[in-house]
């Protein structure tokens, strides 16, 4: 009874197990090399052309012409002089002895209610007498003290006569690209008010020294407070920071000798939205009348690779012509660089250019007694500027949301695939271990070239890293006043480099999905309508196109959406510019 019962059934699976046969025999078989590369080639296109779409897409052009600006100085002698009474004479450097004491003010942030407790170094010339002129020194960027900034040059006034303050940078809890420019306006004007109360000073002679950065401030600073009686602006930022930086980065990136496609990426970054992210630093509204309406001292170095120098002095005459004030003294000092050294900042050491400090301690004494300067307003080596300020650049909010997208979707799939790899690595091992065979069962070689476009893949990520690494290492030491390097190396290199790996990469993916199609169509997969039963034998694993486990199916795949997403973000970035 059994035994017929069995013959049933198999006379019963026969007609099946045939129809599946004849199912197979009828798929089409393996394709000739000529068919692979008629499918591969129009893959191929079809993925290269929109990996260069988005690099057009997302290009941000800027205008920096012209280039090479000059601005010719009325005289080479930096020396400044003014017109004195007869008989009197006019403190210099080291006539008084100098004493110093240290006192603390409580800094309040008016946007938030935070507190900063701030050091305030003082300095005073010893038996100068009352009715004493002021300073207060503002920092640039970086986190700088009372103690470990401004002490040569203030020191060098308090000498000439000057009552100085440095005060710890307030910084409370921003940082170098979320400062609070109008909340350090209104402390550096509390160490203003401080000085004018002292004894021995005259409340109506207080001055400050602003350099770089801290020029930003001075504007919003004078702003608030008309009665400053003076300024030093040491390499100002006349402009807003996306113009400025962006004008530094594209200078110095052309000056270390990077290739042009890193230089594309400045634009890039210059034309995000930071107010998506709470950067609001980026659009300053600086460029005003009233930062600029009381006698200024501009100094400029020829070495400083930060400063929009010629367009920077132009506006700044402007500005101050606009606000009635014709009491504008530009000096340019040779082989000086962005704070007027004579070499690299971060050596102990090293000391002011030529006669700056003379001059500037002159041009303070002479200015604070109210005389009449004699000497010409601008004097120095000629002003130089190898690009234009670009002035075009804006906030970009459909660019920003994209290139934020593409990173972070980049660096998600990244993690997914970190994460199913590792597991794939231990269950590989264990196989390895109890022998019990293939772990994940890849077929057709799909293994092997996910692996390989995968480090290849993420090599090129890391040599990406690298070259720009290289170029913002090279801007830091051009800041800091060293030499560009005279062979650029991985800087230039690296670019060109990586758009040919870039694109070997895509032909790559292009032949391992043509070999899908392929296995797909003999699989009965790939035809109208598909083989009866092939879908099911796919996806049981009787029948696998990629591999006979889930776990590779799905290595395979959330791996090759993490390396497209590498390839948008190389995309976005430029590097599909050819």
């Amino acid at each position: 009874m059994n035994d017929v019962s069995n013959q049933e059934e198999h006379t019963a699976a026969r007609p099946a197990q045939q129809e599946r046969q004849i199912s197979q025999q009828q798929a089409p078989g393996a394709w000739s090399r000529g068919h692979r590369l008629a499918v591969s080639v129009p893959i191929f296109i079809i993925l290269l052309g929109m990996l260069v779409g988005v690099s057009h897409i997302t290009a941000v052009s800027a205008d920096i012409q012209p280039t090479g600006q000059t601005m010719a100085m009325l005289t080479g002698d930096t020396s400044v002089a003014f017109r004195t009474h007869a008989g009197s004479t006019l403190p210099t450097l080291n006539t008084y002895k100098v004493t110093q004491r240290y006192t603390t003010i409580t800094a309040k942030r008016p946007s938030t209610g935070e507190i900063q407790k701030i050091r305030m170094l003082i300095r005073e010339p010893k038996g100068a007498g009352a009715n004493r002129p002021g300073v207060v020194f503002m920092h640039g960027a970086g986190y700088g003290t009372c103690d470990n900034s401004f002490g040569d040059v203030a020191y060098a006034l308090s000498s000439a006569g000057f009552v100085t303050a440095v005060i710890d940078k307030p910084i409370w809890s921003t940082n170098d690209i979320t400062r609070d420019y109008p909340a350090s306006a209104t402390i550096y004007d509390q160490a203003i008010n401080y000085l004018r109360s002292l004894n021995q000073v005259n409340a109506k002679n207080v001055g400050i020294y602003a350099t770089s950065e801290s020029t930003w401030i001075s504007s919003y600073l004078l702003q608030q407070d008309p009665k400053v009686a003076f300024q030093v602006l040491l390499s100002p930022m006349v402009f807003s920071p996306r113009q400025s930086l962006g004008f530094l980065a594209s200078q110095d990136f052309t000056l270390v000798g990077a290739h042009s496609g890193y230089q594309s990426i400045v634009r890039r970054v210059f034309d995000m939205d930071g107010t998506m992210f709470g950067l609001k630093n980026f659009d300053l509204d600086i460029e005003r009348p009233a930062a600029y309406r009381i006698p200024t001292f501009v100094a400029y170095g020829s070495k400083d690779v930060m400063t929009a120098q010629v367009e920077g002095a132009r506006k700044i005459l402007d500005l101050a012509h606009q606000a009635g004030n014709w009491d504008v003294t530009i000096r340019s000092y040779p082989v000086a660089n962005h704070v007027l050294r004579l070499g690299n900042e971060a050596d102990a050491g090293t000391g002011f250019a030529d006669d700056y400090v003379n001059d500037m301690v002159t041009w303070m004494v002479g200015t604070a007694a109210g005389l009449n300067q004699t000497s010409e307003r601008a004097a120095g080596s000629t002003l130089y500027q190898s690009i234009a300020v670009p002035k075009d650049l804006h906030a970009d909010r459909a660019l920003t949301v994209y290139g934020a997208w593409v990173h972070l979707a980049m660096v998600v799939t990244l993690l997914l695939t970190l994460i199913v790899a590792a597991v794939a690595l231990v269950k590989k091992i264990v196989f390895l271990v109890r022998r019990k065979g293939p772990a994940l069962g890849f077929k057709y070689g799909f293994g092997g070239a996910l692996l390989s476009l995968t480090i290849t893949t993420l090599a090129t990520l890391l040599l990406f890293g690298g070259g720009l690494g290289q170029v913002i290492m090279g801007i830091v030491q051009l800041a800091w006043g060293g030499a560009p390097a005279e062979d650029p190396g991985m800087m230039y290199w690296s670019w060109p480099v990586i758009q040919v790996v870039c694109t070997l990469v895509v032909w790559a993916w292009s032949r391992v999905f043509t070999r899908l199609i392929e296995v797909a169509q003999t699989r009965g997969i790939a035809q109208l309508p598909p083989r009866k039963g092939a879908i099911n034998d796919v996806v049981s694993g009787r029948e696998p196109v990629l591999a006979s486990t889930r776990l590779a199916r799905v290595l395979f795949w959330v791996t090759a959406f993490a390396m497209f997403h590498v390839l948008l973000f190389f995309a976005f970035w430029g590097l599909f510019l050819y």
